[in-house]
């Protein structure tokens, strides 16, 4: 999916420091607490740079004041910003506490940090999860599956990100959809980039008729649309008008704010089990129901490379004024990308078989948070609903 550049920006909360005390001693990600990017090694200096888990010498090990580096064993961060031998007394970091937050020193310009733990804590998934304690399987381009109808001209439909239609989708365990409408004299419809030569289009009310349909007959079930929003605030409406019991089931987040994500048993026992964000900008479009993204998500950059050859697994925000990191009164649902370019299904397979360890040893530190949605490409290869199901047994603790 490509996505429009975002244009708010993300207020951070004074804290008021605590009692100055020793950091505990661990391993961590020391991560810029505004922009979201890691602290790392680089040659006899430092540099922030983009989160990669245990790659780019991004870890660090905290003792007695002294972050070593892991991949330097005996090196540690000098006052002066440079490595050095950690038996240096300049090596030693007074620290500050504010909340989860630490004052250590000042990196271009960055002196708010987190530390993350690189071994993450966890608890047992609670029997009744709040929403974003949750996490879904997610299709990427749902529609994009020469099933349901075109998507794109002729010569390019063969690129299709899923190979199964929605109802199979919904029937297979996908909990989330990713869906491009664009605007033309018909509606609403799913297409990659123009629907100019589709042959066979799809109006995006008929797949919200068959989610909405599903979800009428599985009462526990809870599924999530995202919208790569191209058309105007009337035709939006225009086109959720023509769903039929779309108000019964659509929940609009009243209250998250002030009291949190709600739990499952919540949004079940009110039939509220459809959310439906967009990307667009505020233009009045919420009033028919759908939420602006970037006010209750973060996601991270959607490419992981090209669709052959090697992947990038780093895991950074998708808005640079809105880290992964960003919380506030309420937690955002954490929306992970995991593919490439162009699918092609060696490679999906075998990044699909990865999933699991990208989102527990890459994203969810870089995030702070575990995952709620898990968008793959062609989700039935390589067990990504092995991994959400794994994701589903704990509750992640920064």
């Amino acid at each position: 999916m490509r996505y429009l550049p975002a244009v708010a920006a993300l207020l951070l909360l004074p804290l008021v420091p605590t009692t100055a005390h020793a950091a505990p001693s661990g391993t961590y990600y020391v991560t810029s607490v505004r922009t979201g990017l890691n602290v790392a090694q680089s040659g006899g200096g430092l540099a922030l740079n983009r989160p990669k888990g245990n790659e780019g010498r991004q870890q660090w090990r905290l003792s007695d004041g002294r972050f070593e580096n892991t991949d330097s064993p005996g090196q540690c961060i000098t006052r002066q910003l440079t490595m050095g031998s950690c038996s240096q007394g300049d090596t030693v970091h007074e620290p500050r506490q504010f909340g989860d937050q630490w004052e250590f020193f000042s990196l271009n310009g960055e002196s708010r940090w987190y530390l993350t733990p690189t071994q993450a804590r966890t608890d047992a998934m609670p029997a009744d999860p709040r929403l974003d304690q949750m996490t879904f399987l997610t299709a990427h381009n749902a529609y994009a599956n020469g099933v349901d109808g075109g998507f794109a001209p002729p010569f390019i439909n063969l690129a299709k990100n899923q190979t199964r239609g929605i109802v199979q989708q919904l029937n297979d365990g996908v909990r989330g959809f990713m869906l491009d409408i664009h605007q033309t004299p018909d509606g609403a419809i799913l297409c990659h980039n123009s629907c100019t030569l589709v042959s066979k289009p799809v109006a995006l009310n008929v797949d919200v008729q068959r989610i909405v349909d599903f979800l009428r007959t599985n009462r526990s079930e809870i599924i999530t649309v995202f919208l790569e929003d191209y058309v105007d605030a009337n035709t939006l409406r225009a086109e959720l008008r023509k769903v039929q019991g779309l108000g019964d089931v659509l929940y609009q987040a009243d209250g998250v704010q002030q009291n949190g994500w709600p739990t499952r048993s919540q949004l079940q026992s009110a039939n509220k089990r459809l959310i439906i964000f967009t990307d667009h900008g505020k233009d009045g479009r919420e009033d028919s129901g759908v939420l602006y993204q970037k006010d209750w998500t973060v996601e991270n950059y959607w490419s992981m490379g090209p669709g052959l050859g090697n992947s990038d697994w780093s895991c950074y925000s998708r808005w640079d004024e809105k880290p992964l990191t960003a919380t506030g009164a309420f937690q955002p649902l954490f929306v992970m990308n995991h593919f490439r370019d162009v699918p092609f299904t060696s490679t999906a397979t075998t990044d699909n078989g990865k999933l699991l360890n990208r989102a527990q040893q890459f994203c969810q530190p870089a995030a702070r948070k575990k995952p709620n949605f898990l968008a793959v490409d062609l989700y039935h290869l390589g067990n990504a609903a092995q991994a959400v199901q794994q994701l589903n047994t704990y509750v992640y603790r920064p």
